[in-house]
C-alpha cells in the first residue's frame, strides 16, 4: 500500500472533486458502478448538476432547450454517488427559469446534499456550503461565467452567481479574412464581489474550495484569457483550491501560490441525444471541428469526452495538506472508471494531463494510484 492509500490520521479530511453529472439516458444504476468505491473512501464528494431536475417551470426562450430539463427522479443519481455538495451555477440553471432552479435545490437539500451558486437571490446564490468534520471545516463556493442574460442572481430576482465576462474580437495579422484574436475580460465587479465572498468564508473555515462553471467546450488545451485572471484574484482573496468544470473535456492544472487550480475536470456522468437528434444549433463537438467516435453515439464531443479525473485533496485545519488527482476512463456504458497505476490507459492519462497543463506551473508526481500536484 502506497503512502496515498493510507488512512489519513482523525484530524484530516479527504475532499474529491468530479465535473459534470447529467446523464440523458436511463437506467441511472449503472453509471456509478465502477467509480463508486473510490468516491466512498472520501470525506466530502462534490460535483456539478449539468440539468434540472424538475417538472415546474417554463422553458425560457434562449435556453438551450428541452433536453436540459429531467424529471426528479434522476437526481437519485447523485445521491447514489454520494455526492454531499453540488454545484448549480451553470448554464443550464435557468434554462426553465426560476420556479424550475428552486424545485430543484428544494429536491437536492430533502436528499441531504448542500448545494452552491443558486439561489433566490444573489445572497443565497453567493452563500457557502459549509461542512465541518474531524475539527475541520470545509466550505464551497460556486460561480458561473457560462450563462445567458437574465440568469444571474441579483438582489431581488433568482439566478445564478455570476463572473460574467465581455469578449472581444481584435486582427491578429495585417492580411484580411485571418483569424482574430479572441480577448476576454471579467466583470470588474463580478469579480470583487466573489473576492468578496471567499475573504468572508474564509473567516468561517479553515479550507475555502471555489467551483467555476467556465472555459471552452470540446477544444484541447485552450484556455480563455480570462480565467487565469479569474483563477489569481480566487487565489489571492484566499481560495485553497479551485474545481473547474463547462469543457466536458479535460483542461490543464495550474498551481497559482501554491494552490491546485482545475481548469477542467471534464464530465463525470453524462449523455446527450444522439448525434442528428438534437436542437438546431447544438451538434455537439462537430462545431467545434471535433472527430465524432461512434463508439460513443450518446457522447459526441470528440475523443477527449471520454477522459475525465477526480480531484483529491486531503485537507485539515493548516490548510490542504495535499491535492492530486485520479485518472478516469469513461467506457461504453457512459461509466467513469477510475483507472490505477500499471495500466497503460493511467499512463496515458497522465501523460495527456502533462501536455495539456503545458506553459501551467505544476508537477506532477505519481504515488499508488494518485497523481500528486506540487508547485
Amino acid at each position: 500500500m502506497s503512502s496515498s492509500d493510507a488512512t489519513p490520521s482523525n484530524d484530516r479530511v479527504v475532499v474529491m472533486g468530479c465535473g459534470d453529472v447529467g446523464p440523458f439516458h436511463e437506467p441511472l444504476d449503472g453509471y456509478p458502478t465502477l467509480a463508486k468505491p473510490v468516491l466512498a473512501t472520501a470525506d466530502i464528494r462534490f460535483a456539478h448538476a449539468e440539468k434540472v431536475y424538475s417538472e415546474l417551470g417554463v422553458m425560457q426562450s434562449h435556453s438551450d432547450g428541452h433536453n436540459t430539463r429531467q424529471p426528479p427522479r434522476f437526481a437519485a443519481l447523485l445521491a447514489d454517488c454520494g455526492f454531499d455538495v453540488v454545484s448549480i451555477a451553470g448554464n443550464k440553471a435557468m434554462d426553465w427559469g426560476a420556479e424550475a432552479m428552486l424545485d430543484m435545490i428544494k429536491l437536492l437539500n430533502k436528499m441531504g446534499i448542500k448545494t452552491v451558486g443558486g439561489g433566490a437571490n444573489a445572497e443565497e446564490a453567493r452563500r457557502p456550503a459549509i461542512f465541518t468534520i474531524n475539527g475541520v471545516r470545509v466550505a464551497f463556493l460556486a460561480y458561473s461565467s457560462v450563462l445567458r442574460e437574465g440568469y444571474a442572481a441579483t438582489a431581488h430576482n433568482a439566478g445564478t452567481a455570476p463572473v460574467r465576462v465581455d469578449t472581444f474580437y481584435k486582427p491578429g495579422d495585417w492580411q484580411p479574412g485571418t483569424p482574430p484574436l479572441i480577448i476576454t475580460i471579467p466583470f470588474a465587479g463580478d469579480v470583487e464581489d466573489m473576492c468578496l465572498d471567499i475573504e468572508s468564508t474564509k473567516k468561517l473555515a479553515d479550507v475555502v474550495i471555489v467551483s467555476m462553471h467556465w472555459g471552452i467546450h470540446n477544444i484541447p488545451r485552450v484556455l480563455a484569457d480570462y480565467q487565469r485572471v479569474v483563477a489569481k484574484a480566487a487565489v489571492k482573496a484566499g481560495a485553497d483550491m479551485i474545481f473547474g468544470h463547462h469543457p466536458h473535456i479535460p483542461k490543464g492544472i495550474e498551481m497559482i501560490d501554491g494552490k491546485a487550480c482545475f481548469y477542467s475536470l471534464s464530465h463525470f456522468i453524462w449523455t446527450q441525444r444522439e448525434l442528428g437528434n438534437q436542437a438546431p444549433g447544438h451538434e455537439g463537438g462537430h462545431r467545434h471541428g471535433v472527430e465524432h467516435d461512434p463508439n460513443y453515439p450518446r457522447l459526441p464531443m470528440g475523443p477527449d469526452a471520454m477522459k475525465s479525473l477526480i480531484a483529491k485533496a486531503v485537507v485539515s485545519k493548516r490548510g490542504v495538506e495535499r491535492v492530486g488527482f485520479l485518472p478516469v476512463r469513461i467506457d461504453t456504458q457512459y461509466r467513469p472508471e477510475p483507472l490505477f497505476n500499471g495500466d497503460a490507459r493511467f499512463d496515458a492519462a497522465v501523460a495527456d494531463m502533462e501536455w495539456c497543463s503545458d506553459g501551467l506551473a505544476h508537477t506532477f508526481t505519481v504515488d499508488g494510484d494518485e497523481v500528486v500536484i506540487t508547485p
